[in-house]
């Protein structure tokens, strides 16, 4: 019966696009308070979106649920060539990020074949405050900027712990259209990250490599800034997406 329940309200609002507790009261036999109680349980795990006060859309998590032609294997189909392409080139690591509930992960890496010895980062959850992939994405995504900690973990001594400074950071990607992160989560090793996705005002992934200090320098970490926000462009155009770089305004 709750199930059901909830399938009801969900298509009441998928239906109108926007619904009040009142709408859905009217297009079902829902008693007025259990309306309430079922759209507040759907608002706190994300499959319904408050987008004005008393009105309620579809949720951001039910949306990135439902697009399953963007699961990972048909996403790796396209973007994982790419990335090869990119390690050799650069004779470093290049990997793909998307997020995972409140979290970003690392889901897939690309190492040179070339001989060149390189900085694995490996795969699985990153922290948001000190790699660049997940800063990439965060910086877009306010929901997962307030999942932080406001107590941030230092991993070196040159991670950052203050979150004012990391919402300082967050706006510094939003202008340039990438993230870095310079020995904030290992001593020695650096990262470029771009974030793209679908919708490009709320980015779900993000593409990157990944090097030691020798090699990822101040001025080669821009170079690739630049040459990861192209990257996205290219990715996005072959999986129909809109161009991802209206994201930032001065890139």
């Amino acid at each position: 019966m709750y199930l059901e329940r909830v399938a009801l309200i969900l298509e009441i609002v998928g239906h109108a696009g926007e619904a009040t507790v009142g709408d859905i009261c009217n297009h079902s036999e829902l008693p007025k308070p259990t309306a309430y109680r079922l759209v507040d349980d759907l608002v706190g795990v994300g499959l319904l979106d408050p987008v004005a006060k008393g009105r309620f859309a579809v949720g951001t998590r039910l949306k990135l649920i439902a697009e399953t032609d963007h699961s990972d294997q048909i996403l790796l189909e396209t973007i994982a060539p790419e990335l090869r392409q990119a390690a050799n080139d650069h004779g470093a690591a290049f990997f793909l990020s998307r997020m995972r509930g409140q979290a970003v992960e690392i889901i897939h890496v690309e190492t040179p074949d070339n001989g060149v010895s390189f900085l694995h980062p490996g795969l699985g959850k990153r922290p948001l405050h000190a790699c660049s992939c997940s800063k990439a994405v965060a910086a877009f995504r306010p929901e997962l900027a307030k999942t932080a900690d406001r107590r941030l973990k230092a991993y070196t001594e040159f991670t950052v712990t203050d979150f004012d400074d990391l919402q300082a950071e967050f706006d510094l990607i939003r202008k340039t259209g990438y993230a870095s992160c310079v020995e904030e989560i290992e001593r020695g090793m650096c990262s470029v990250a771009a974030p793209f996705g679908p919708n490009r005002d709320a980015p779900t992934m993000s593409v990157g490599g990944t090097g030691s200090m020798r090699v990822f320098t101040p001025t080669f970490r821009k170079k690739m800034g630049k040459q990861l926000i192209e990257m996205t462009r290219v990715l996005s155009d072959r999986l129909g997406w809109v161009d991802p770089q209206s994201i930032a305004a001065s890139a």
